[in-house]
């Protein structure tokens, strides 16, 4: 089994947040995901992002890729993906 860590998009129209899911690559985007692992917020002035860094690091560590935008959202949080 294949694991991205991707966004899986939530929210109201025009109001959308994400949240931060490790999921398998054969899921659609808006499919079962296997655990969330954080949520980012980009509305407004102050873009807020959580992140649960140990079970980031265990998904990363287990294989999984992070996708570009994803690993974008990373890197301004000073992690690496």
């Amino acid at each position: 089994m294949s694991v991205k860590i991707r966004l899986f998009r939530v929210g109201r129209k025009h109001q959308g947040s994400f949240r931060i899911v490790a999921q398998d690559t054969k899921t659609k985007r808006g499919g079962r995901f296997l655990e969330i692992l954080g949520s980012f917020n980009p509305a407004g002035s102050d873009k807020k992002i959580i992140i649960k860094g140990e079970r980031l690091n265990f998904w990363l560590s287990r294989g999984a890729k992070a996708t570009e935008a994803v690993a974008k959202i990373l890197k301004t949080n000073g992690r690496s993906s």
